[in-house]
């Protein structure tokens, strides 16, 4: 499982150490916003964390209090989204199905994130009437061991302490990748990596290296060959290609030669690149 805190505007210098997922409260109501929460926020992308964001919730004004907290929240793709949902300073609480349509707002707003419910062990066994918790259940369980939260439906977090002055969670994931999977976070691409140059490749010679050659230049538009005319020799077809490439970026010309016909490897890495490495 992996470790989290969740953050409000009390923690001033957050502890991360060790954290793989940093949830902050972004916003309350329908007015107010965590005034740390972009310097918690970069604190959190810095050291390589996920980010969450939570909004606490209070009765009424439902749609108004969604486009708040994604206003405030300011999410980035794989962002998580939370409703904080409990008991007000003001000892009021939403109701189940001002909740319910929280989460759906949010999502609404914010399509391709997730969207999750905090609630502790006495909103959602008494005060919850659907068990709907959007994406995913973050459970409050502090009396339980971390990662055994005493409820029968599937969660994803578990907050169980607090520790530092700050609290304490676990996520339901083997690893960060299994987080990232699951909230949505964009991959990044695998750099492309052309083939090796191979010796002794030079016109007018035959190795089995010249038909890799002769494709690349056909997918990168310097020659027009079929399969069955692709030939190890390096021959004229072959040299024309190359000429074509030169011509387009003649830096990987050998210098003082207009008609190079002999690719290098700065050249073929290039080449190859063009014709596979570009999406």
């Amino acid at each position: 499982m992996l470790k989290a805190i969740d953050i409000s505007s009390l923690q001033i210098h957050p502890d991360m150490d060790g954290v793989n997922v940093v949830l902050i409260k972004a916003s309350e109501g329908r007015t107010y916003a965590n005034p740390r929460r972009y310097a918690q926020e970069k604190a959190a992308r810095d050291g390589g964390r996920q980010v969450g964001w939570y909004h606490f919730l209070w009765p009424g004004n439902i749609q108004a209090q969604a486009e708040w907290f994604v206003r405030c929240a300011d999410p980035q793709p794989g962002d998580v989204l939370a409703c904080d949902w409990e008991t007000t300073t003001s000892r009021t609480a939403a109701t189940c199905a001002e909740k319910d349509a929280f989460l759906a707002a949010v999502k609404k707003l914010r399509p391709r994130l997730r969207i999750i419910l905090y609630c502790n062990l006495d909103f959602w066994k008494r005060h919850d009437t659907t068990s709907q918790c959007g994406d995913g259940l973050w459970i409050a369980d502090p009396g339980a061991v971390a990662g055994k939260p005493r409820v029968k439906h599937p969660w994803v977090i578990h907050q169980y302490g607090i520790r530092g002055g700050q609290d304490v969670d676990v996520c339901n994931f083997a690893s960060v990748q299994a987080w990232k999977d699951w909230a949505g976070v964009p991959k990044t691409p695998t750099p492309y990596v052309p083939p090796a140059f191979p010796p002794g490749l030079a016109p007018g010679k035959s190795k089995p290296s010249a038909k890799p050659l002769q494709r690349a230049l056909r997918a990168a538009g310097f020659l027009q060959i079929s399969d069955a005319n692709l030939s190890d020799h390096y021959g004229t077809l072959t040299q024309a290609g190359v000429g074509r490439f030169f011509d387009a970026h003649p830096q990987f010309r050998s210098k003082n030669r207009q008609h190079d016909v002999a690719i290098g490897p700065k050249g073929w890495a290039f080449l190859f690149t063009v014709a596979y490495g570009r999406k």
